[in-house]
C-alpha cells in the first residue's frame, strides 16, 4: 500500500520548490520610444518618391531627415492609420532600408516590441541622414489588393515615409516630390511647387496633411469641374483603363454636381480651401473608398457611367465619402483623434462618424439625384433586411462592433451574421434614421436632423482644423434640436441585445418592409459587379461565379441543412448547376412540399444535402403605410 504525505508535509515540500526555483524573471523593456510632442520639429524633411517602376510595382523612397542632437533616434513607420481606425500600417511592404549619415552606413535596429520603430545611432556632428527604402505594393490579387497596373497607381503617403518620434505630424514639415511613369496624369490635394520632366514637386507641408492627401495617377484621366463649395472649388478627377469609361453624360455630371450643392446646403459649411475626389473606374485595380479632409480615395469597378444596372450600389460612394469632410475628418470622435500615427485609436463613437455618415449617404443620394427616390427606398430596404435577420444581435450589441476595425482588419469570417462586423455602419444609419423621424414628428415638421447636421458639423466655416467631439456632444447637439432623452435614445439601441429589429425609424417615416419576388435594383447592381448571385433573404447565402458558396445566414435554411461558406455547389434536384437551374428551383419552392437537394464539393469530399425550404425568391423592397406621413420622401427629397 502506497502511503500518502500529510497536508503539512505537501505545504513544506511545495514552499521549498518555491524558495529554490523562483522562476523566470521579465526581460528589461526595450529602448523608450519617444511620446509625441507639440512643439515643431527642426527642419524640413525632403520626401522623394519614384514610382515609376509601374512593371514590378515597386515604389522607391529616399528622405533627407534633419537631425539635431547625436543620439539614438527613433524612425517610425505609420501604423495607425486616419480612416481605417486600426493599426493597418503596411509594414510587411517595407524593404530595403538603408541609412546613411554624410555618406557612411549607419546599423539601424528595429524596436523589438513596437515593429514600427527603428532605432538609428546618430554620429555627433551629423545634421542629417539620408534614408533609402522600398514599397513593394503587391504584384496581384493574391498579395494584396492591388494599388499599381500598367494604367493607374493608387499612392498613398503613409507607406512611403518614415518619420521621427517625439512630435505630433502636424508639427513635422515635408517636402515631397513625387516621379511617375512618362505621359501620367494625376491628382491629388496638395499644391504644386514645380514640374521637372517627370517629377512633380510639391510645397512644404505638415507630415499630417501629406499623409491625408493621397496621389491617383493614370493614363487615361478626365477631369470635371463640380462647382463652388462656400467658393472652394470642387473636382471630380477620374481615372479608368479604358477612354470609355471617361466619357461622362450631361445628367450624370449634373448629378454630381448637385451633390456637392445638396452637401453645403445639409451642412451650410465647407471645411477645405478645394476638394478633389480621386476616381478609379477599374476592375484591374482595388475597389475602395475612404476618405480625407480635401479629397478622397474612391474605386469602382468599370460601369461608373457606362453600366447603370452595375452602378447603382457604387453611386453612394462619393456621397459617403464627401460626407467624411465635415463627419470624420473636420468633426472627429475626441478618442479617434491621435497626435501621430503611433498612437492607438480608439473607436468608440464610429456609429457616429461612420454610422451617420451612411445616413447621410444615402440621402444625399438621393437628394442629388444619384439614385432615384424608388432606387433610394430599395437601397434602404435592403438595408433594413439584413437587421430583419441578423441572429449576432442576440449576443453583441452594437456599441462593441465599434472595435472591430481594430479586431480584425477586414480579414474573411466565416460566419458574418453571427460575428456581425461592422455594423456600426449599417445599424448605425438606421439610428439616425430613427432620430431624423423622431425628431421630425415632435417638432410637427418643423425640425429634423438636418438641424444637426447644420448645427454640429456646420461651425467654424472655412476652418480645416478638427474640431473634437465626445458622447456628451451628441447628446447636447440633438438636445438643442428637439428636447428629449436622447442619452437613453442613444444607449438604448447601443447597449441593446436579443432586441426586435432596429425598426422604429422605419414605422415613423410611413413605411413598411415586405418580401416579394420582385428583383431589388441594389441586389441585382451588386450582383452584376460582383459578379455573384445573392440568395440571402430565400436560402441564406450568396454563390459566387464558380459556385462556391459565401456569406451565409448563420440560422439560415442552408446554414441549418449542414453547408457552410466554402463549399462548392455541383447540382441542384439532379442536374448540373448553374445560375438558371438554382433560380429555377427557388422558384418551384413554393409550390413544393419536397426539400431541395443539392450535391456540394467540400476539398475532395462530396455529399447530399437537403435544403428544406418553401418560400419561393424573397427580395426586400419598402411600401407606403398610409396611416402615416411619408417622412421618407420628405427625408431625400432636394433642398432647395
Amino acid at each position: 500500500m502506497k502511503v500518502l504525505p500529510t497536508a503539512c508535509a505537501l505545504l513544506f515540500f511545495g514552499a521549498g520548490i518555491a524558495q529554490a526555483s523562483p522562476g523566470p524573471a521579465p526581460l528589461p523593456a526595450t529602448p523608450p520610444v519617444a511620446e509625441p510632442r507639440d512643439v515643431p520639429y527642426p527642419g524640413v524633411t525632403l520626401l522623394n518618391v519614384d514610382a515609376s517602376d509601374t512593371d514590378h510595382r515597386v515604389v522607391r523612397v529616399h528622405e533627407t531627415i534633419p537631425v539635431a542632437t547625436a543620439g539614438d533616434l527613433v524612425l517610425l513607420y505609420p501604423q495607425w492609420l486616419p480612416g481605417t481606425h486600426s493599426p493597418e500600417g503596411v509594414i510587411d511592404r517595407f524593404a530595403g532600408l538603408v541609412i546613411r549619415a554624410e555618406g557612411q552606413r549607419l546599423a539601424w535596429t528595429r524596436d523589438a516590441v513596437k515593429v514600427f520603430a527603428f532605432h538609428v545611432p546618430v554620429p555627433a556632428g551629423v545634421s542629417s541622414l539620408d534614408v533609402e527604402f522600398q514599397y513593394l505594393s503587391p504584384v496581384g490579387e493574391k498579395f494584396g489588393p492591388t494599388e499599381i497596373s500598367s494604367t493607374i497607381a493608387t499612392l498613398e503617403w503613409n507607406a512611403l515615409a518614415l518619420y521621427p518620434a517625439g512630435y505630433f505630424a502636424r508639427q513635422i514639415p515635408v517636402r515631397a516630390s513625387l516621379t511617375l511613369p512618362a505621359g501620367w496624369g494625376f491628382a491629388t490635394a496638395l499644391e504644386t511647387d514645380g514640374v521637372e520632366g517627370a517629377t512633380t514637386r510639391f510645397k512644404t507641408t505638415p507630415l499630417e496633411t501629406l499623409i491625408d492627401s493621397p496621389v491617383y495617377a493614370g493614363v487615361k484621366v478626365a477631369r470635371f469641374d463640380l462647382g463652388l463649395a462656400g467658393g472652394a472649388p470642387v473636382r471630380l478627377n477620374v481615372f479608368a483603363d479604358k477612354a470609355s469609361e471617361l466619357v461622362v453624360k450631361p445628367e450624370q455630371l449634373a448629378a454630381h454636381k448637385a451633390l456637392v450643392q445638396q452637401a453645403v446646403k445639409l451642412f451650410g459649411s465647407h471645411h477645405f480651401d478645394h476638394y478633389d475626389f480621386l476616381l478609379s473606374i477599374s476592375d484591374l485595380t482595388q475597389q475602395q473608398g475612404l476618405e480625407h479632409h480635401r479629397s478622397s480615395e474612391d474605386g469602382v469597378g468599370a460601369g461608373y457611367f457606362t453600366d447603370n444596372d452595375k452602378a447603382l450600389d457604387d453611386l453612394g460612394l462619393l456621397p459617403h465619402e464627401f460626407t467624411h469632410s465635415w463627419n470624420g475628418k473636420f468633426r472627429r470622435p475626441a478618442d479617434l483623434w491621435t497626435p501621430s500615427y503611433d498612437v492607438p485609436m480608439r473607436d468608440s463613437l464610429l456609429w457616429v462618424y461612420e454610422g451617420q455618415t451612411e445616413y447621410w449617404g444615402e440621402v444625399l443620394s438621393g437628394r442629388s439625384g444619384l439614385r432615384t427616390p424608388a432606387q433610394e427606398r430599395d437601397s434602404l430596404a435592403l438595408i433594413l433586411a439584413k437587421f430583419d435577420q441578423v441572429p449576432g444581435r442576440r449576443w453583441r450589441p452594437l456599441q462593441d462592433t465599434t472595435s472591430d476595425e481594430i479586431i480584425n482588419p477586414r480579414r474573411p469570417q466565416s460566419w458574418r451574421s453571427w460575428q456581425r462586423f461592422e455594423d456600426y455602419y449599417d445599424e448605425g444609419a438606421l439610428i439616425w434614421l430613427d432620430a431624423d423621424t423622431l425628431i421630425r414628428e415632435r417638432s410637427g415638421g418643423k425640425k429634423s436632423l438636418d438641424d444637426f447636421a447644420r448645427a454640429f458639423f456646420g461651425v467654424d466655416d472655412g476652418s480645416y482644423t478638427p474640431v473634437t467631439y465626445g458622447f456628451g456632444d451628441v447628446v447636447a447637439a440633438l438636445n438643442a434640436v428637439q428636447p428629449f432623452d436622447w442619452a437613453t435614445f442613444l444607449r438604448t439601441r447601443l447597449d441593446a441585445v436579443d432586441a426586435g429589429p432596429p425598426f422604429d425609424g422605419l414605422k415613423r417615416s410611413g413605411y413598411r418592409l415586405v418580401y416579394d419576388d420582385t428583383p431589388n435594383v441594389l441586389v441585382k447592381s451588386a450582383e452584376a459587379a460582383g459578379k455573384y448571385k445573392s440568395y440571402l433573404f430565400s436560402l441564406g447565402f450568396t454563390i459566387d461565379k464558380d459556385g462556391l458558396l459565401d456569406r451565409l445566414d448563420w440560422d439560415g435554411p442552408a446554414s441549418k441543412a449542414g453547408l457552410t461558406a466554402g463549399v462548392q455547389l455541383m447540382a441542384v434536384n439532379g442536374l448540373p448547376y448553374d445560375d438558371d437551374v438554382l433560380a429555377d428551383a427557388v422558384k418551384a419552392s413554393k409550390t413544393t412540399t419536397t426539400p431541395m437537394e443539392l450535391i456540394v464539393k467540400t476539398a475532395d469530399r462530396f455529399k447530399v444535402v437537403k435544403v428544406d425550404y418553401h418560400g419561393g425568391p424573397r427580395y426586400p423592397h419598402l411600401v407606403r403605410d398610409p396611416a402615416l406621413p411619408d417622412r421618407l420622401d420628405d427625408i431625400i427629397a432636394p433642398r432647395k
